[in-house]
């Protein structure tokens, strides 16, 4: 995909911090906690290809995970991005931790990343993929009506939402936007239930987080996880759903703001023998 139409927000200065959001969301999930690290890096919120406002590559073009993995990799070249800082959520999660196996990465933090599920999970993500496809044929009227009955709402809250009952999970609901013939959210689900990620080395300071509320993709996914990627520092987020920005963006923050400080300072603070500040506590 041409890199020049991938659009992403930008905010703060210092060395760039790329944050990279999950199926079927776009770069304002990341809004808190861009504010919030914007105060020491500069910040760049992407809308990765099909959503947000980026368009999606073309029917007869790939569309996956590596492609996607790809579209980053020239978007951060075209820009100068030498080695940023990157952190993903759920599909992002694993888009920064295939640059991070190339040496493209300064640091990787990552929240439910995709790619360690067991066959039981992936089977569930492939019929949340015959769900998309047989909505792709109700018609968009009846849809955003079943989208909003009491019920779906629920269901959101539930698969979305580490707390369903807080002020917050409110207004949750499924979006009915990307159901549609050929739609991004369509063409992907298919992809990411097949998607496993290898394991490869990653050169650089990693921390994978898992809600331990999430719903979509297990908290026991984080063993795979730990296997495929053993020098990575692993947290569990404590009542944080499958988007931890929108239940603790305050801890979400914290926890990437440890890992770009781990690669910015490591190489100063052992050379002087001192340690590297404690991690965040949860």
């Amino acid at each position: 995909m041409d890199p020049t139409r991938i659009a992403f927000e930008r905010r703060g200065r210092g060395r760039p911090l790329v944050l990279l959001h999950g199926l079927g969301d776009r770069r304002q999930s990341w809004k808190v906690v861009m504010t919030r690290l914007a105060r020491d890096y500069q910040v760049i919120c992407v809308d990765l290809p099909g959503f947000g406002s980026t368009p999606a590559p073309g029917s007869d073009e790939p569309y996956d995970v590596l492609s996607m993995t790809e579209d980053v990799r020239a978007l951060c070249e075209l820009h100068g991005w030498e080695r940023p800082h990157l952190a993903g959520n759920s599909l992002g999660g694993s888009i920064a931790l295939e640059l991070g196996t190339r040496g493209l990465a300064g640091s990787v933090t990552v929240f439910s990343p995709a790619g360690f599920s067991d066959s039981l999970a992936r089977w569930g993500m492939r019929a949340v993929g015959a769900a998309a496809n047989l909505a792709t044929r109700i018609p968009t009227p009846v849809k955003e009506r079943l989208a909003n009955t009491a019920p779906a709402r629920a269901a959101a809250r539930i698969a979305l939402r580490g707390d369903p009952s807080s002020p917050g999970a409110k207004a949750t609901r499924f979006s009915v936007q990307g159901l549609e013939p050929g739609a991004p959210y369509v063409r992907m689900v298919p992809r990411i239930a097949e998607y496993h990620f290898a394991a490869r080395p990653i050169d650089c300071p990693v921390t994978i987080a898992w809600g331990d509320r999430d719903r979509t993709l297990l908290p026991s996914s984080a063993v795979h996880a730990h296997e495929r990627v053993p020098n990575a520092r692993m947290v569990s987020l404590i009542g944080s759903g499958h988007i931890p920005m929108a239940d603790d963006p305050v801890t979400v923050a914290e926890h990437i703001r440890w890992t770009c400080r781990a690669a910015d300072l490591g190489g100063r603070r052992a050379a002087r023998g001192r340690a590297l500040p404690p991690p965040p506590g949860r």
